[in-house]
């Protein structure tokens, strides 16, 4: 996808929606996708940080925690692109954002956090998979855009979400209508490869086939 619609949020989730059409790897993501969001941010709130960094720490209670780390840097940005994506939704994925960011955050102080939150990434990734191969038949948006997908991805889950309880529905309609094209023009790519596919290995075929009677014939000669 372009760097010019970075910021057009119509684009950003027809783009998005083209590869998650199916209700049932729908639903995956939107289980296993903020899994995958809280389990980075335990990676990176047990990363240490540099002494530039200022010193905040604050416990609100064991379970939630506030530090100024990566982990909040990775919060931020990623909440900052959202407001600017769609301010409404965006303000609305902030305090899920924060839940996420504070759990996290303290969770990362256990002696086995890093395991885990392995555990919980990898089994995540590979529900996705499992949803794209089973469910979806297409290969994960991080095929073709990894930056994209991996940034869109919660606020994706987050508008299908809102999408269900009737949030803007002008702009449900239009990323129904632009996915469903996008989808119709993948299929028809991947029908017009497998022709040509077909035609490649029919054509190797019979050159082989000729080959093989060359060479048959040429052994009858000697």
């Amino acid at each position: 996808m372009p760097a010019k619609d970075a910021l057009d949020v119509e684009k950003q989730l027809i783009f998005y929606g083209a590869y998650h059409s199916n209700p049932y790897n729908v639903a995956i993501h939107i289980l296993c996708v903020p899994l995958l969001v809280w389990s980075a941010l335990v990676f990176l709130a047990a990363t240490s940080v540099p002494q530039a960094f200022p010193i905040l720490t604050y416990s609100f209670n064991p379970c939630f925690a506030l530090e100024f780390n990566w982990a909040l840097l990775f919060a931020s940005t990623y909440n900052i692109y959202y407001i600017v994506l769609e301010p409404v939704a965006g303000l609305l994925y902030v305090p899920q954002m924060t839940a996420l960011l504070l759990s996290a955050t303290a969770f990362a102080r256990r002696s086995d956090a890093i395991k885990v939150a392995a555990y919980t990434h990898l089994f995540s990734c590979a529900m996705q998979f499992v949803g794209h191969g089973i469910a979806e038949k297409r290969a994960p948006a991080l095929s073709d855009n990894v930056l994209g997908a991996a940034v869109l991805a919660p606020f994706f889950v987050h508008f299908e979400i809102l999408f269900s309880l009737g949030y803007n529905k002008p702009l449900h309609r239009t990323v129904v209508k632009g996915s469903k094209v996008e989808i119709a023009r993948f299929r028809r790519e991947k029908t017009q490869e497998q022709r040509v596919t077909k035609e490649a290995l029919r054509k190797s075929d019979f050159i082989y086939g000729c080959d093989f009677l060359l060479s048959m014939r040429l052994a009858s000669l000697n």
